[in-house]
């Protein structure tokens, strides 16, 4: 039982999906980083001369003040940080613009490659090889029209 659950993991791992996923982890996580680095260092800055200084991770609606350190009984501030909602909403649209513009950069691609005609990208093989398959049932179906 053992032996066929690892055979079963190996065939699962070798046919790639295991390592499509890991790769597309290793990606996220990296393309995380630059989308970050990007909404904090490049977005917000223009963002906040903008507003006059205004840096949005600090903004906050305080339900409740703090009270002064060592004051009897202690009270700690109860707030609701909306600045962190709006840089992480800031992040998301523009994580799903650019992975739009990738999908987009993509397709083009796929669909140039898979055009026969065009000679600028390679066709992969097998598209190659139905298009061969497709002109040869054309050419049967001449020649049996031709010859009934």
């Amino acid at each position: 039982m053992t032996f066929k659950l690892f055979k079963e993991f190996k065939d699962f791992a070798v046919k790639g999906n295991m390592i499509e996923i890991a790769i597309g982890v290793i990606i996220g996580s990296s393309f995380n980083k630059v989308v970050d680095v990007l909404v904090k260092e490049v977005f917000l800055p223009p963002l906040t001369l903008l507003t006059d200084g205004l840096t949005f991770e600090k903004k906050k609606w305080i339900l409740r003040e703090a009270s002064i350190p060592g004051q009897n009984p202690e009270i700690t501030e109860v707030a609701i940080s909306y600045g962190k909602l709006i840089e992480v909403s800031l992040d998301f649209i523009i994580i799903g613009f650019v992975v739009f513009l990738v999908v987009k950069f993509m397709n083009s691609l796929k669909t140039k490659a898979q055009d026969p005609k065009d000679t600028t990208v390679k066709t992969p093989k097998d598209i190659e090889l139905l298009d061969r398959v497709a002109d040869l049932l054309e050419e049967q179906n001449r020649f049996l029209k031709n010859k009934g």
